[in-house]
């Protein structure tokens, strides 16, 4: 069972191993709101998962260290049971999803653990997993259903009542359950008063439907970017803790969160991936009231694929009003494309883009059309670009 005194005893044990993450201000994120980051995505191996694996791993039998142990994992637990395994000198055998982000398998493989790529996504290397332990007698380190994982994520709670001691709220992703299971847990045993909202990605909104309905849920299917969080089914002690101690669970877009990725880059120089921005993605979008209350974020991970960064920058500055798309409507004339780029160019807007065409079968023979890409300052720069070119007399074509 997990108690507020195994929550204390895993602080204890991780004292020596992960490092205490520190708390940034972070006002710009949503006006109006006092916003603070919990920097979990510059833990070591770049996520909490170290907590709940390494204290688990603790708490093992000098037979079950002989042995080794098996775990399934997105990524990030895998890195953690890879390093926890590491440290302590046992064998570890990880059960990846093949579409897991390279750099995550790579990162599993260079702390050492043997890796074993599974067709499928999480549920799926879960099911190998657990048929590789009955095989070879290995234990199986959940990264999430397990109460002294869910004690090692607890950890966090306890390092932000020392940091943060009057806050107002925490806002946490969700994808399993494990690390928000541990945070309300010890938040809510320790002041009852503190609100804990949940996060989840629209695409993969296992948790939230489930304790909406009141039973465990499985999904059909995930897509999301966050894949950190892209579970099917929670666990059945998260699902219990998240129903009795989390307050509200809300859902993000991949738009809102690229959005909140860009925000965190540009505004705070922190890398997360997609499940680490979950959380301020939330609180810059208005799914939870944050105003005039001291509220924490959670970043609880940074190992983003590098391969997929540029393509989330650019969703997040078209969510953001960064960048846009205009298709304008010309008559075919000389000076048209001048016209155009003076009324941009004198409203600050920067093409980046330029597609000139005739037009086609069904329009006017002397119509063409220009399809640009602009950076912009916001959304209402944008507006104010769009009113500027349909007063000269442009048709903008939505």
């Amino acid at each position: 069972m997990l108690t507020l005194d195994s929550v204390y005893r895993a602080s204890y044990v991780l004292k020596s191993v992960v490092r205490k993450t520190d708390i940034i201000y972070a006002p710009k994120l949503k006006p109006g709101s006092d916003i603070y980051l919990k920097t979990e995505n510059l833990q070591i191996t770049g996520s909490f998962k170290v907590r709940g694996a390494y204290y688990k791993m603790s708490q093992l039998s000098p037979e079950d260290k002989k042995k080794g142990v098996i775990a399934c994992s997105a990524g990030n637990h895998a890195q953690g049971v890879a390093l926890a395994a590491q440290k302590n000198g046992i064998k570890a055998v990880i059960c990846l999803p093949d579409g897991a982000p390279i750099s995550k398998v790579e990162a599993t493989k260079s702390y050492g653990a043997e890796v074993c790529l599974v067709e499928g996504v999480y549920d799926d290397a879960y099911n190998k997993a657990l048929s590789l332990r009955d095989e070879m007698g290995y234990t199986f380190i959940h990264p999430f259903d397990d109460p002294d994982v869910i004690a090692g994520q607890g950890t966090i709670a306890l390092e932000l009542e020392d940091q943060i001691p009057d806050m107002d709220a925490v806002i946490v992703p969700i994808g399993g359950g494990g690390l928000i299971s541990g945070i309300a847990y010890t938040l809510k045993s320790l002041n009852p008063n503190i609100k804990v909202y949940g996060v989840q990605a629209s695409g993969a909104p296992s948790m939230r439907n489930s304790v909406r309905d009141a039973h465990i849920e499985t999904l059909s299917s995930v897509a999301t970017i966050a894949d950190g969080i892209a579970v099917k089914k929670p666990g059945t002690l998260t699902y219990e803790l998240c129903s009795k101690y989390v307050d509200e669970i809300v859902t993000v877009t991949d738009d809102e969160i690229s959005a909140a990725i860009l925000a965190l880059m540009e505004q705070h120089k922190l890398v997360t991936e997609g499940a680490g921005a979950v959380a301020v993605a939330a609180a810059m979008f208005g799914k939870i009231d944050t105003k005039g209350k001291k509220t924490v974020c959670l970043l609880s991970g940074g190992n983003i694929d590098v391969t997929i960064l540029s393509r989330v920058i650019t969703r997040g500055l078209l969510m953001s009003g960064r960048s846009c798309q205009l298709m304008v409507e010309l008559v075919d004339k000389p000076g048209q494309l001048t016209n155009v780029s003076r009324i941009i160019s004198e409203l600050g807007g920067n093409v980046t883009s330029v597609h000139h065409e005739r037009a086609n079968e069904g329009s006017d023979v002397n119509g063409c059309y220009l399809r640009l890409v602009l950076e912009t300052r916001n959304f209402d720069h944008i507006a104010e670009i769009r009113k500027a070119l349909t007063d000269f007399g442009f048709k903008i074509i939505d």
